[in-house]
């Protein structure tokens, strides 16, 4: 399945129907009257959120949604049924913006989240309404109220409990590979992920979500290589683990590069808990391995786990790290509330 987190779609909900202009035509009533039923509303646009998907992919092919028109009015007084509703089904964590990009309509964070974002137009009056003492017999009858449309955005935020961010080839899918049952494509090039990845990670008889953002480089705030694009991914996450290649010369340099990169998008990002790893431990002598995670502790004052995601040397700590953040962050926010 393709992977698609940003589309823009129209949408139009269903315009009332118009009343009806009738009168009672019976054998032995002289006076029938009028009898004209009102027109049915038409049909609500919505979105839900639901659980099983994971993509936008679906709107790629069908960008147009209308509700369906409210039918007329009838005589005998029956009045015209409804519209049938539309309801567009999104991965949870989709956000619905305006035309604009900016104004935010709905954030769906819950699976089973239900917002209606278009209302169907009322059904007009039929002549039957209009009756009064001063004229019984009216033949008027109003039109159906128009429905509404606009064009809107759609925008996936991955509901991740940790997101894996790091420069290009440090080794992330690799990682991902060996916690989760995630297939991530896997290579000795840089950008191998094109997309984000996401994968269910067992700990304690317990899972999280963890996600695999395609690598950063310097400027991508600017639109390097894939941009920020898939940052907004991470922005629902607990906590971060940082990886870092320990083959390359400056791990320094990447760790400020990436947190450059993330400053530049939110302060929010910076302010979540990070675990930072040193990865590829295996394919350097223990001497210069340890001399590169002092260096780096010094700089950022935080533990560095060293571990080797292809020999799955140090994953079971680095794990076991991230449950244990990922708890604390659930208490706190439980204090909070």
């Amino acid at each position: 399945m393709k992977f698609l987190d940003e589309c823009k779609i129209f949408i139009q909900s269903g315009d009332g129907g118009g009343g009806s202009v009738s009168f009672r035509r019976e054998k032995f009533i002289e006076y029938g009257g009028p009898d004209g039923g009102d027109g049915g509303r038409g049909g609500h646009v919505f979105v839900e959120a639901v659980p099983n998907l994971n993509t936008l992919i679906d709107y790629r092919y069908l960008q147009h949604f209308r509700g369906e028109r409210g039918h007329h009015g009838m005589g005998r007084n029956r009045s015209g049924p409804s519209g049938s509703d539309v309801f567009m089904k999104v991965p949870v964590g989709t956000q619905i913006f305006e035309d604009d990009k900016e104004t935010l309509i709905a954030d769906l964070t819950v699976p089973g989240q239900r917002i209606r974002l278009a209302r169907g137009g009322d059904g007009g009056f039929g002549n039957t309404h209009f009756k009064t003492s001063v004229n019984q017999s009216p033949r008027r009858a109003d039109p159906g109220w128009p429905g509404e449309e606009k064009w809107i955005w759609l925008r996936l935020k991955l509901i991740a409990d940790a997101g894996l961010l790091g420069m290009p080839n440090a080794g992330k899918s690799t990682f991902l590979a060996a916690v989760t049952r995630a297939k991530p494509k896997i290579a000795d090039y840089p950008f191998t992920t094109l997309h984000p990845q996401l994968g269910v990670v067992s700990v304690y008889d317990k899972e999280f979500v963890l996600a695999d953002i395609p690598g950063l480089i310097e400027d991508a705030h600017l639109g390097a290589g894939l941009g920020v694009r898939f940052l907004g991914h991470i922005e629902r996450c607990r906590v971060l683990l940082h990886m870092i290649d320990a083959t390359q010369e400056d791990v320094i340099g990447a760790y400020h590069t990436i947190r450059h990169e993330l400053q530049e998008y939110a302060d929010t990002l910076v302010e979540k808990p990070e675990i930072i790893v040193l990865n590829k431990s295996d394919a350097l002598f223990e001497d210069e391995i340890e001399e590169k995670k002092i260096a780096l502790e010094q700089v950022t004052g935080k533990t560095v786990m060293l571990c080797s995601a292809a020999s799955r040397t140090g994953v079971k700590e680095i794990v076991e790290a991230l449950w244990k953040v990922i708890c604390a962050v659930d208490a706190d926010a439980v204090e909070i509330s």
